[in-house]
């Protein structure tokens, strides 16, 4: 059976455990001590395995909790990639099967404006890849270079004692990791992956500015009514918050549906023909619609195709759900945060650790592998100096590298969540009349799809 991701930790919902799976890096240039490594990338789950595995053949690794594993049957959730020739390529060596994207659809249910994103007018595109296949390939590769790779099952960190930099000169100028057996490791660079709630954050005394939205994400399998090519991600911006339907087969696709903690606990707890229902209602019905906004959308719509007539794709029709897998539903409280600092002397932070984000707009772990791509080529950079790798002459450089692009990401999340979350008048007409202008302008578009792929 294929490890698992939680849909936990995709939607960081649920706080990580303290003390969390350790994947400890072995020395790249010949250790004096077996306990004694270059790097230790504390978290098990999909960033902190590819972060090991994007360091390649140069790691020892020691993994707790199934690097992850969630329950089994199907997967909760699946993720959305950027193309494999994008920036943010941190999974370019794991060669998995994923529904390959033409098309991802975002419409308003409060009138007819739409954006579309689609190979007619982008090169790359991306793919919808589900957790466990994520996860499946990832231990692949732990596997593959297990000649230098060994992982360490059900090995938890419970503390972490930092480097005094007043120290004697006999004293350890590494991090000092005590795991749940007693054991100890020693290391020059602790990089936390080890989720929203990161207990190397906190150990390290960063500071993370947080809020909890007022929404929680209904998630779950669905079984369409017919197979198709399900080659299409679909999302519709509710008063009450986004629903999107991905891909992953001709006859599956995976449900995240952010509303209301209300709503989504009445969701949750439906029989499954009220559910379908529901689903397949926040798709199709035009109950938020007002004559005036749907008037001044097609009126804008005109001038928009007289200014710029070009050729644009066809609006396409959501797949109709027939059933919902059993025991796949689940909620998520939902929520913002991102941390004052990516790194410290001998820290560093990546993934939900760093930064917790809305997942409407789907960059949750892109965003964390985006870190690990970043992170690799200043550590490389380094080790290539023959530099100590937990210095802050070249962590500081993957910090400014990944705060400029996730706060501008985060901040747009945000915004478009609030920006969404109304119905009122003036701003349906605002949001509805950006949508029309963005989804004309092309190379608009290819820069939206370029920052969300970094």
């Amino acid at each position: 059976m294929a490890a698992r991701l939680g849909v936990s930790r995709l939607l960081g919902a649920r706080p990580a455990a303290r003390g969390g799976p350790l994947l400890a890096c072995r020395r790249w240039a010949g250790a004096s001590a077996d306990t004694v490594y270059d790097v230790v990338v504390s978290g098990g789950g999909l960033v902190g395995a590819a972060m090991a595995c994007a360091l390649g053949k140069r790691i020892l690794g020691a993994c707790g909790g199934d690097l992850g594993c969630g329950p089994g049957g199907l997967d909760l959730a699946a993720h959305s990639l950027p193309d494999w020739r994008s920036p943010g390529r941190a999974l370019l060596f794991l060669g998995f099967n994923a529904a390959f994207l033409l098309c991802f659809q975002v419409w308003d249910a409060c009138s007819e404006a739409l954006i579309m994103f689609d190979k007619d007018n982008l090169d790359d595109m991306g793919y919808i890849v589900e957790n466990d296949v994520i996860m499946h390939a990832l231990t692949k590769q732990l596997e593959a270079v297990s000649d230098q790779v060994t992982v360490l099952y059900k090995s938890k960190a419970v503390g972490y004692t930092w480097p005094d930099t007043f120290s004697m000169e006999d004293s350890s100028p590494w991090v000092h990791i005590t795991l749940g057996d007693g054991s100890t490791l020693q290391t020059k660079l602790l990089i936390g992956a080890d989720g929203y709630n990161s207990a190397v954050r906190q150990a390290a005394g960063i500071q993370n500015v947080t809020w909890n939205y007022d929404q929680s994400a209904v998630v779950a399998t669905l079984y369409l009514s017919e197979a198709t090519e399900n080659n299409v991600a679909w999302q519709r911006f509710l008063p009450s918050g986004p629903i999107a339907l991905l891909p992953l087969s001709d006859t599956l696709s995976s449900l995240v549906w952010s509303t209301s903690h209300d709503h989504a606990a009445k969701l949750v707890s439906m029989d499954e023909e009220e559910f379908v229902d529901a689903i397949n209602s926040a798709f199709w019905s035009d109950a938020n619609h007002t004559d005036f906004v749907d008037s001044a959308s097609t009126m804008f719509q005109y001038i928009v195709t007289f200014l710029k007539p070009t050729r644009v794709s066809a609006r396409q029709l959501p797949p109709s759900v027939a059933k919902v897998d059993a025991k796949s539903r689940a909620l998520f409280p939902l929520g913002l945060g991102h941390a004052a600092e990516y790194v410290r002397p001998r820290v560093a932070l990546i993934g939900d650790a760093a930064h917790r984000v809305h997942p409407l707009a789907g960059q949750g772990v892109n965003m964390g592998f985006g870190d690990i791509t970043s992170l690799v080529r200043h550590l490389s950079a380094a080790a290539f100096d023959g530099k100590d790798l937990g210095s802050m002459s070249h962590l500081t450089g993957y910090e400014t590298d990944r705060q400029r692009h996730n706060t501008a990401l985060l901040a747009a999340t945000d915004l478009l969540k609030r920006l969404y979350s109304t119905s009122a008048a003036p701003l349906v007409l605002l949001r509805t009349w950006g949508l029309q202008a963005t989804n004309a302008v092309s190379p608009l578009k290819e820069q939206i799809m370029a920052f969300a792929s970094r």
